[in-house]
């Protein structure tokens, strides 16, 4: 048997063959060697062991290459020198999906080989394949979806190794057709013919089809009866966008809500179906000409739409009024994607060149992926429906990205980045990370890798638990891994938190803003400690308080709260985070001896406010910088009633557009050896500046210019207290672009190494992930 290769051995190789036949190497009398090459990363389903097939075959190597449950192995044979130049191009000329994460090459004895061939997949007790992630149609592809005399012309389910659906449609390891969506579809002879041939792009695409013998869609009405189907379903589609209907569309991760971009009416009847009143919406352009038209795009924002990932780009809007106002009303960004399917190129034809592209489902509820819940759940919404039979395993969003500071920042980490996986410094002990309550993700850590899922969405609903717990349930499966601890938010009431709970498992409860801190650590491979800038909305504490403002000094194993924000009161709790004229009241009602006269007052039930206030009655404390930010917006005349998350914060910002040379005067304060940040001087300084005339942009952007000031302030005491010159920055404040590409530099400036977020969100979204490093670092001290 060969060394260290499970369930293989040299008398079963030639049964083991797939049908192509292995070619012929004329070896040279020159000395003989033998190398077992393994190979783990993202190396499955991205035409890899075609590329090792071809690459053997011209550089003269004999031996063979086969999937495993842990990614792939190379058993090579031939001179060192023909070894070399084959090893070397494997790594320097890899297929465009593949990642290689890691490469062990051991020698062992040759076997005499003469041919090379692809085997068989290798059964394995333990799995650490990575799959690969849903990617764009690829310009070969397209080419042929557009040629009338290829076999696939205007096939919306064109793909090959290089592109298509991949971990929407697998439920299990390997990835081989069978543990797909597409194992109930037959091959034809012709697809067959490909799918064997190594030398074809399509070898051992998973997702192979053709018309002859693959998915096909059909347009139904909203009682399911089929209007029409094959080409004649996207002309008559393309007929009712043009005529302004909403149509539900199945893609590659879950319905599409889409009309026509460019018709108001159709816009505002989607909006309103959808209840979705104000919140920007996505759009789909046809190219990258007519998203040129659309937005003013950075050569990055660019290279993001024609990437693989194909993820929605957030641009600034132009100045012309081509789309609906409705689309984006009061954002001066408008997200933006490109169509990754072949069902979206098709869709464009016919005169159409933009569309709205939002998710399938009512808000606050998890997109549709199955046909019959499309039906139930979105026949309020949608006249008609575009639907295929080729199922969907797992829902995945599209991803959303923005170029910020010289880099893109995922805000929503979907398809085309998951399940591409994070990786870490250091190995441990296999544990789960359930995150948090909004923007959902959960992450199993395995070695090095961190498995993220895809975004979850708020766990506000029966829907969205059952994502979450499905989602869980599929990624242990097809990673194969049993977590040892499961790590969840400190807040008891989280479903998340009550799901971990009730798992049997060993567990541990973390501090959302340590499970911040220790992301943006984790995510720059660097071990701490650090000064973490941790500012968003929300965060449970143990003392009872909400935090939201922090500066904490801390790595993996603990912190200390070094600073935060004021503790202000927020009366109603949560209510005050949707209608933010309470959070103001409140905010002026600490800062002022009497209330001062403003006019965003008028209208509001102040009295009740006041009175709540002064019995304490309904008014949790915190001290969250998002709430600071909705107290100033509304007090400058911002949206005092908000319609989705953070939109007074953000409108807030936008009036600013830049930042002020002068500050507001702030200074620090201490009680129980913990700094406080101001909150009443900055409300007092906006208060002025208000009742002296100033307009909301004037004060956006000094109060920006104070936030810079503030955090580069408190960090440098804290480097000084500490020795630390590392700050980390995380938390949903930091999508905050005034404030984020103004405070780095200042940083920077003052000597500073400043870790931010790239790969995964700052937001919520990252909280799986330092929940999952914390409670590891926990094993491996309880263990040592």
């Amino acid at each position: 048997m060969h060394q260290g290769l499970p369930l293989y051995t040299l008398e079963t190789r030639n049964q083991n063959l797939l049908k192509n036949p292995p070619f012929r190497q004329n070896l040279m009398p020159a000395k003989i060697i033998r190398w077992k090459i393994a190979i783990s990363g993202i190396v499955q389903g991205v035409g890899f062991r075609p590329f090792i097939y071809c690459k053997a075959a011209k550089h003269k190597i004999a031996g063979f290459v086969a999937n495993t449950a842990k990614g792939v192995i190379i058993e090579a044979e031939g001179s060192l020198k023909n070894l070399e130049s084959f090893q070397t191009a494997i790594q320097t000329n890899s297929p465009p999906l593949a990642e290689l994460n890691e490469i062990i090459t051991k020698t062992i004895e040759p076997q005499g080989d003469t041919a090379f061939s692809i085997a068989l997949s290798f059964a394995s007790t333990e799995a650490c394949t990575l799959i690969p992630p849903d990617i764009t149609l690829c310009k070969d592809c397209l080419e042929e979806l557009f040629n009338p005399e290829d076999r696939r012309y205007l096939y919306p389910f064109i793909n090959c190794t290089n592109c298509g659906p991949r971990y929407t449609i697998i439920n299990n390891i390997p990835y081989d057709r069978p543990s797909t969506a597409m194992g109930d579809f037959i091959m034809c002879d012709d697809c067959r013919q490909e799918y064997d041939d190594p030398k074809n792009r399509r070898f051992h695409a998973q997702p192979n089809a053709c018309p002859a013998c693959g998915p096909q869609l059909a347009l139904c009405s909203p009682d399911c009866e089929e209007i029409a189907n094959r080409t004649d379903a996207i002309r008559q589609t393309q007929q009712f966008l043009k005529h302004g209907k909403v149509i539900a569309i199945k893609g590659l991760g879950g319905f599409h809500l889409a009309v026509d971009a460019r018709n108001d009416s159709a816009v505002k009847l989607l909006r309103q179906r959808k209840r979705r009143e104000e919140k920007p919406l996505a759009i789909m352009a046809k190219d990258i000409e007519t998203a040129r038209s659309i937005c003013e795009l950075h050569p990055m924002d660019e290279a993001l739409l024609i990437s693989p990932q194909s993820p929605i780009v957030l641009a600034r809007k132009k100045l012309d009024k081509i789309l609906s106002d409705c689309i984006a009303p009061g954002n001066d960004l408008v997200g933006v994607m490109l169509p990754y399917t072949p069902l979206h190129h098709l869709l464009f034809e016919n005169n159409l060149d933009c569309l709205v592209m939002t998710s399938g489902n009512i808000s606050e509820e998890p997109i549709c992926i199955d046909n019959d819940e499309a039906f139930h759940r979105l026949k309020e919404i949608a006249d008609y429906f575009l639907i295929h039979d080729r199922d969907i395993y797992l829902r995945n969003d599209d991803s959303v990205v923005i170029h910020l500071h010289d880099r893109t920042r995922i805000i929503r980490r979907s398809r085309g980045y998951v399940p591409v996986p994070v990786f870490i410094k250091n190995a441990g002990p296999t544990v789960l990370g359930v995150g948090t309550h909004l923007k959902n993700t959960v992450c199993l850590l395995r070695g090095k890798h961190a498995l993220m899922s895809q975004h979850l969405g708020d766990l506000e609903n029966l829907p969205a638990y059952d994502f979450f717990t499905r989602t869980i349930n599929h990624m242990q499966t097809i990673f194969d891994c049993t977590p040892e601890m499961i790590i969840h938010d400190l807040h008891p009431d989280y479903l998340s938190s009550r799901w971990a709970t009730e798992q049997g498992c060993r567990l541990l409860a973390v501090q959302h803003h340590h499970a911040h801190l220790a992301a943006c650590l984790a995510e720059n491979l660097h071990d701490g400690p650090a000064i973490g800038i941790i500012m968003d909305g929300t965060g449970y504490s143990a003392d009872g308080t909400i935090w939201g403002g922090e500066v904490l000094i801390g790595d993996f194993k603990g912190y200390k709260r070094y600073a935060h924000f004021e503790e202000m009161p927020l009366p109603g709790g949560d209510i005050a985070i949707k209608e933010p004229w309470r959070t103001a009241v409140a905010y002026l009602h600490q800062a002022h001896d009497t209330l001062p006269d403003l006019p965003f007052l008028a209208g509001h039930d102040i009295a009740a406010i006041c009175q709540m206030l002064e019995k304490d009655v309904n008014c949790p404390k915190t001290s969250s910088c998002g709430r600071l930010f909705d107290a100033v917006a509304t007090i400058c005349g911002g949206k005092p009633i908000i319609r989705y998350e953070a939109q007074a914060a953000i409108e807030f910002m936008q009036a600013g557009n830049g930042i002020a040379e002068k500050s507001f005067d702030f200074e620090f304060t201490a009680h129980d050896g913990i700094l406080h940040l101001p909150v009443r001087s900055i409300i007092r300084s906006v208060t002025e500046a208000v009742r002296s005339g100033r307009t909301m942009s004037e004060i956006s952007r000094r109060f920006h210019k104070t936030l810079i000031d503030l955090f580069t302030a408190i960090t440098i005491r804290a480097a000084k207290d500490s020795g630390i010159k590392t700050v980390a920055l995380s938390g949903g404040v930091f999508q905050n672009q005034i404030l984020f590409c103004g405070l780095i530099p200042e940083l920077e400036k003052s000597g500073f190494t400043v870790l931010t977020h790239s790969l995964v969100p700052t937001n919520d979204g990252c909280i799986s992930l330092g929940q999952a490093v914390i409670g590891r670092e926990y094993l491996k001290s309880a263990e040592g």
